[in-house]
């Protein structure tokens, strides 16, 4: 197999012949007059780990439910494997849902919290056995099988909520804010958990989330979602580097926004005249823009160099002075204010230990960044 087609094999939408798994067409759904969910258009295909990325009252959970069968749409279709999911009842779907609340039985072990469902389909006790077992060791929860909720840490709960939902082997698993209830650390950690258990098993997983960094380390691909609408659907990378407006790169990590105006427009760079910097800016490339035309330059925080003496290049400098600094261990983020008034946010990684010439806070400094660090915007 060439390079070209293990690409397009480990990345089913870069091939414009696949079949979706989840087709969801101009889907709209409505509380009354409240639209939760305005015509949206998306394709998930299998083995996917799918996020769905958006702020509270984005319309990410209900499209959520739409899915699984708990909301009823308004218009539009969902279609999961090849079958159209109009009336057919969450039951019925050969899908799974795992809630924040995890939802465990209080009065079960853990092993008869995750074989409860497979109880209920009356199936085997020998294969009820075999599943369960082979699940619980799959989450890594062997020494815990006979322990009561209350006994088990917020990870572990959360991983009895992944094996129950995971022993029935459902086709599609939902996945609604999954991490909410964890700390900081145990989160990152359950993530990659998360991750090998999807690559192993190679269910279908579309997670719900607020949290840009779950989104960025968990999907194949996110679908950042505001008033109801998908405004953008990418690989994690191409969200973060290329955002196609202004609300996705500002929701995606941290970054500084210049306005301006169109002062130079050519085949291979545009020059833009910004009040915000108060000085111009140079973009690499060309732009689909007119001169004049009101325009945004997004820069991340990363991309931009600190110095002290004036870097040699003569395009992209601004001059400001330290007004804040957070020291996060393996990184500084510096708060700069420009004489315009407007504040930069920089971040520089700690790669050695601070010396006599470490910028402070009231440092004159010079930021500088290349011009292709910056993304043009115009909505």
């Amino acid at each position: 197999m060439s390079e070209t087609q293990t690409n397009i094999a480990a990345r089913p939408w870069a091939d414009k012949d696949a079949t979706p798994f989840i087709r969801i067409k101009n889907v709209t759904k409505k509380f009354g007059e409240f639209v939760a969910v305005e015509n949206v258009s998306l394709d998930i295909y299998r083995g996917e780990l799918f996020c769905l990325l958006g702020g509270s009252g984005s319309g990410k959970s209900t499209l959520l439910r739409m899915m699984s069968g708990f909301e009823t749409l308004t218009s539009g279709s969902i279609e999961i494997d090849g079958q159209d999911m109009a009336g057919v009842a969450p039951y019925d779907r050969q899908t799974n849902m795992m809630f924040q609340s995890y939802a465990l039985f209080p009065h079960m072990s853990v092993e008869k919290n995750i074989a409860y469902g497979l109880k209920r389909e009356r199936i085997a006790k020998a294969e009820i056995k075999q599943r369960v077992e082979e699940i619980i060791s799959m989450v890594q929860l062997d020494q815990f099988a006979t322990r009561m909720p209350h006994q088990l840490s917020g990870g572990q709960r959360q991983r009895v909520a992944l094996a129950r939902a995971l022993v029935k082997k459902p086709k599609l698993l939902l996945l609604d804010e999954p991490m909410g209830a964890l700390d900081k650390k145990l989160r990152e950690e359950t993530q990659f958990e998360l991750i090998n258990i999807q690559e192993s098993l190679g269910v279908t997983f579309v997670v719900v989330t607020h949290d840009q960094e779950e989104a960025m380390t968990l999907s194949t691909r996110i679908g950042v979602m505001t008033d109801g609408e998908i405004v953008q659907v990418g690989e994690p990378r191409e969200i973060y580097e290329y955002p196609r407006s202004r609300f996705v790169a500002d929701f995606i990590g941290s970054v500084n926004m210049f306005e301006g105006q169109v002062k130079e427009d050519a085949d291979d760079h545009v020059i833009i005249s910004s009040p915000d910097a108060g000085a111009d800016i140079y973009v690499a490339h060309g732009v689909s823009c007119t001169l004049g035309q009101k325009i945004a330059v997004a820069v991340r925080p990363e991309k931009i160099q600190l110095s002290k003496a004036r870097p040699n290049n003569a395009r992209n400098i601004l001059k400001g002075k330290v007004d804040e600094i957070a020291y996060l261990g393996n990184l500084s983020v510096y708060q700069l204010l420009l004489e315009t008034g407007k504040r930069v946010r920089v971040t520089q990684s700690n790669l050695s230990r601070v010396g006599d010439d470490a910028i402070t806070y009231e440092d004159e400094v010079f930021m500088s960044w290349s011009g292709g660090a910056g993304v043009v915007l115009q909505s």
